[in-house]
């Protein structure tokens, strides 16, 4: 048995390429889910704000509510 047809092992400086690989993964994933949130989730509930309040009249709403006895203090 020849133990110089074995390759040792790199120990040296182990951890921190694997902190390197794991940090950009880590940032690139996250970046990933940052865009997927704002055209998935942002965009659609921004959308649906400006749709809704576009044709909102809000004495129309107050006087529905009033009338329907929503407040005490209005009669």
């Amino acid at each position: 048995m020849a133990s110089s047809a074995l390759a040792k092992p790199q120990m040296c400086g182990l951890l921190a390429r694997r902190l390197r690989i794991h940090i950009i993964g880590a940032f690139v994933v996250s970046l990933g889910v940052a865009v997927f949130y704002k055209f998935a989730v942002a965009e659609p509930r921004k959308k649906a704000y400006a749709d809704f309040y576009r044709n909102y009249d809000s004495m129309k709403d107050f006087e529905e509510m009033r009338k329907a006895g929503v407040f005490q203090s209005v009669k």
